[in-house]
C-alpha cells in the first residue's frame, strides 16, 4: 500500500476509534475508498476486493482491487463473482414483486399452492427431502414469510443432519434459525406446478431492466473468460464452482458492477409499491439468538440479543443514521456483504473472492458509511474490532 494511501487509512481508523467520525458520514471519494481496501488487504491478507458505493439510489462508484486468480489476473468491475447468499436478498426482494402482483400471498400456507401434499412429491435431488416430512404436518402451515425470515423449523441443509433427513426444530414462524432448505422450499412452491422457472422470471423482472449482463442464477460458459477463483483461510486457492441449477439459497454468479445495480434498484424502491417495498425491508419478526450460525442455537437471554428483526431475506436494523438492512454471503474462498441504508438510499457492497477478508468487513464499511447500528458481533464473532 502506498505511503499516501496509508495516510489516508490510519487518518480514517483514528477518527473512528475516537468517536469523532460523524454520524451521517460523506459519500467516499474514490482514493478514500482505495486507501481503505488497500488497508483491508494487506490486514487480511485477502488477495482480492471489490466495493461499490451507492448513494441516493445511485451507484457512484465501483473499485476493484488485487487478482481474480492465482495468475495473478487482475480483478475488474466486469469479474464473475460467486454471489453466494446474495442471492437469497435477490430472490426475497423479487418475491415481494410477485406479492406486489398478486401472484403469492406471504403469509397464506405454502400448502395452497401444491397440487398435492407435499411429502408426497418425495425426495427431489433440485429442491429438498420433502418425502421426509411425511408424518408431520407441519408442513401446512409454512409460508413465504416464514421461508424469507428464516422461520421455517428447518436446519440450514438437511445433509447436516446426523441421519440426513429433513425435519422440522422448531414451529414455523416461531423464531428465526438460518436455513437454505426453507429458501429452497419457497422456491418449489413456484415451480411445482411447471409455470414458473425462478431463474428465468428474476432474469426477466430484474435482470434485464436493469441491463445486467454480468449475473447468472447458474452458470454460463461466457463467465469462464472473466472469472474469479478464490483463496480459503488457509490460503489455499479453490476454483470457481460451475453451479449447474438455479438454487436461490446462493447459486448467483455476479460481477461487482451488477451487484451494485442490483443493490441501488433494492434501495430505491424498483418496480415495487410504497408498500410492499417497506415491507421489503421492515424486519417481521425478532431475532433472539446470540449470533447467525450455527442455525440452530438455543435463544438467548434479553441481555444478549440485538435489535435485528429478519426481513424478507434480509436483516433489518437502526441505528445512528436511522434505518437499514443487510446480508452476506459466504463460503469457503468467498466472502460478500451488502449494507444499505434506507434514509439516503446509501449503500455498500463489498465482494471478496478471499475469505479473509471477512474478519476486516466491520471496520471496512463503518469506514465508508459511517456508525450504522449493524450488529457485528452477530454476524461476525471472530472479526477484527
Amino acid at each position: 500500500m502506498g505511503k499516501r494511501y496509508r495516510i489516508v487509512a490510519a487518518a480514517i481508523w483514528s477518527a473512528l476509534a475516537s468517536g469523532a467520525a460523524a454520524e451521517s458520514a460523506s459519500v467516499p471519494d474514490p482514493d478514500t475508498v482505495a486507501a481503505l481496501a488497500c488497508e483491508t488487504m494487506e490486514a487480511s491478507g485477502a488477495q482480492g476486493l471489490a466495493i461499490a458505493v451507492i448513494d441516493a439510489g445511485e451507484v457512484r462508484s465501483v473499485q476493484t482491487f488485487g487478482a481474480r486468480n492465482a495468475k495473478g489476473e487482475p480483478l475488474t468491475p466486469r469479474t464473475i463473482m460467486y454471489g453466494a447468499s446474495l442471492t437469497k436478498a435477490v430472490f426475497g426482494y423479487w418475491t415481494a414483486m410477485q406479492a406486489d402482483r398478486g401472484r403469492i400471498d406471504l403469509d397464506a400456507p405454502i400448502a395452497a399452492r401444491l397440487a398435492k401434499p407435499l411429502p408426497e412429491y418425495g425426495n427431489l435431488d433440485a429442491y429438498g427431502n420433502w418425502g421426509d416430512l411425511a408424518g408431520d404436518e407441519r408442513w401446512r402451515v409454512v409460508t413465504p414469510r416464514h421461508a424469507l425470515n428464516h422461520a421455517t423449523g428447518f436446519a440450514n441443509f438437511s445433509f447436516l443432519e446426523p441421519d440426513g433427513k429433513l425435519r422440522f426444530h422448531f414451529d414455523p414462524g416461531s423464531r428465526y434459525g438460518y436455513s437454505g432448505e426453507g429458501i429452497m422450499l419457497l422456491q418449489f412452491a413456484f415451480e411445482a406446478d411447471g409455470d414458473v422457472k425462478v431463474g428465468d422470471a428474476i432474469a426477466a423482472d430484474l435482470f434485464a431492466p436493469l441491463g445486467l449482463m454480468d449475473v447468472g442464477l447458474m452458470w454460463r460458459p461466457e463467465f469462464a473468460a472473466n472469472l474469479a477463483d478464490g483463496w480459503t483461510e488457509t490460503g489455499a486457492v479453490e476454483p470457481h464452482d460451475e453451479r449447474s441449477r438455479v438454487r436461490m439459497a446462493g447459486s448467483m454468479d455476479v460481477s461487482i458492477g451488477d451487484m451494485a445495480q442490483l443493490a441501488a434498484a433494492m434501495v430505491r424502491g424498483f418496480g415495487l409499491s410504497p408498500v410492499m417495498r417497506a415491507e421489503f425491508a421492515r424486519g417481521s419478526m425478532a431475532i433472539t439468538t446470540r449470533s447467525q450460525f450455527p442455525s440452530l442455537q438455543p435463544e438467548a437471554s434479553e441481555a444478549e440479543r440485538f435489535d435485528i428483526h429478519a426481513g424478507l431475506g434480509v436483516i433489518a436494523f437502526s441505528g445512528p443514521q436511522g434505518a437499514g438492512w443487510f446480508k452476506g454471503g459466504h463460503n469457503d474462498s468467498t466472502a460478500n456483504m451488502m449494507v444499505c441504508l434506507e434514509a439516503v438510499q446509501r449503500c455498500v457492497v463489498v465482494m471478496a473472492n478471499d475469505v479473509r477478508a471477512e474478519r476486516r468487513f466491520p471496520k471496512l464499511i463503518d469506514a465508508l458509511l459511517g456508525p450504522t447500528g449493524v450488529p457485528w458481533r452477530w454476524e461476525y464473532p471472530d472479526a477484527d474490532y
